[in-house]
């Protein structure tokens, strides 16, 4: 028995195969290629095909009992309706139509005055539309929808959390027609939406392949925080936090949104634009791992943006980075920005807690900065909390988790699958009255609202 997880990236696909234990027994990935021009970013989705194929024969066990995708959260492209690209794949960060945000929040904006973001699908959609596109012969089509779709030969249902960013109503569980008549989308462009761990088709080979979720919530799978109180904190290029709430968490400053659980309630979080990205502007060819090793706590702190404009824990569209304190060396300049990471994410879960989230009780932490072990205990004694390290932190296992689910019993599947490495406990923090500092500065310049 078997089953294999996908994880359709920016720069490549992987897979995995897990067994019922949760052991890895194969893993595989390809890379991809993407266009950048200007606010553009575009990916051509036939290389998808190309590259899962190839990941799945390097990884298929002669029984195979089920597959599931996952991808970018907000990626899609325009098929006809026998499921054949008639667009590009417009990638997740593409900002070409963040001018039409408004459009879409007049159409409705209780709904969307606070939730819609530039870069999410449907503003993208409606620009499409004006470039002349009729959406009536048009299907607009998931990345991990299409490559199901490949994998049993024909269109396929979405899923809930892929759909969020396309509009979705998650409260009602539909597409919100009357906003889309006012916008002139036709319902018909629109999937059959399905809860994650939906079975969506069978492979010629009989091979059951499930609805996904997007990376964001497979990476969370992966790391088992999946009971209120446990929470993933994905660090790599940019930061991303996840958790689990029995209630919807409604923030009125829009910088929270909510996937739904596949077994009940609700997966609240958010997107940062700080991040371990930044280090390599301001620290070009520099020895990290050297960095690393020699750091320590410093009187000094980055407030480390990626780019101009922050998403969470709050919403500041001309937010800037800023230091505060003396960085007179590569050194200081890498651990300033640690320490900025760090202030974020204790931010972002005080930010939580005021909307009404259960106490942080644990946090695995996942993603490409996990292999800095001083950052690791860093955040752990800002936090306050213990940090788990899984042993298996790819978006690709959490799917496997999810299609061994079968959509039934996630949250149980995963404590059967999933296994921490090791855990690092707070040792109290040095840095409490910098981090006062810190959010002193950040309101200071009217960044919270």
């Amino acid at each position: 028995m078997g089953w294999i997880g996908v994880d359709l990236g920016t720069q490549s696909v992987r897979a995995v195969l897990a067994d019922a234990k949760g052991s890895v027994l194969a893993r595989a990935t390809r890379p991809l290629t993407s266009h950048r021009n200007g606010v553009r970013h575009e990916q051509d989705p036939q290389t998808w095909l190309a590259a899962v194929d190839e990941v799945l024969a390097e990884v298929a066990a002669t029984e195979l009992d089920g597959i599931a995708i996952c991808s970018t959260s907000g990626t899609f492209l325009l098929t006809d309706r026998a499921g054949r690209p008639v667009t590009p794949a417009l990638m997740y960060d593409d900002a070409r139509a963040a001018a039409r945000r408004d459009h879409i929040v007049d159409a409705d904006p209780d709904r969307w005055a606070t939730s819609m973001q530039p870069t999410w699908a449907l503003p993208k959609i409606l620009d499409l539309v004006a470039d002349g596109h009729d959406l009536t012969d048009r299907r607009v089509v998931h990345s991990a929808d299409f490559v199901a779709a490949h994998l049993v030969g024909h269109p396929v249902a979405t899923d809930t959390s892929h759909a969020l960013k396309t509009g979705y109503d998650l409260i009602a569980d539909a597409w919100p027609t009357a906003a889309f008549d006012k916008l002139g989308l036709p319902l018909s462009a629109f999937p059959e939406v399905v809860r994650p761990g939906t079975e969506l088709g069978r492979t010629p080979a009989g091979v059951p392949v499930h609805a996904g979720m997007t990376d964001g919530c497979a990476a969370q799978i992966a790391a088992g925080a999946l009971t209120p109180g446990a929470w993933n904190s994905v660090l790599g290029t940019t930061l991303v936090l996840k958790g689990v709430s029995n209630d919807l968490l409604t923030d009125p400053t829009g910088a929270v949104y909510s996937h739904r659980h596949p077994d009940g309630g609700w997966l609240p979080g958010g997107a940062s634009s700080t991040g371990a990205g930044v280090l390599t502007e301001l620290l070009p060819g520099a020895d990290l791992d050297a960095l690393d090793r020699a750091a320590g706590p410093i009187d000094a702190v980055t407030y480390p943006l990626t780019k101009t404009g922050e998403r969470f824990p709050f919403v500041a569209p001309q937010a800037e980075r800023f230091t505060l304190g003396s960085t007179p060396d590569d050194l200081h300049v890498y651990a300033a920005v640690l320490q900025g990471v760090a202030f974020i994410e204790r931010l972002a879960f005080d930010h939580l807690q005021t909307l009404g989230a259960d106490p942080v009780r644990s946090v695995s932490l996942t993603g490409g900065a996990t292999r800095s072990g001083y950052w690791n205990q860093i955040r752990a004694d800002v936090l306050g909390v213990p940090v788990e390290l899984p042993a298996v932190p790819d978006p690709a296992y959490g799917m496997a988790i999810l299609a061994a689910s079968g959509g039934t019993d996630l949250t149980g599947t995963a404590r059967r699958m999933v296994r921490v490495d090791r855990v690092l406990e707070p040792r109290g923090s040095r840095l409490d009255e910098l981090y006062g500092e810190f959010v002193a500065e950040l309101d200071r310049r009217g960044y919270r609202g």
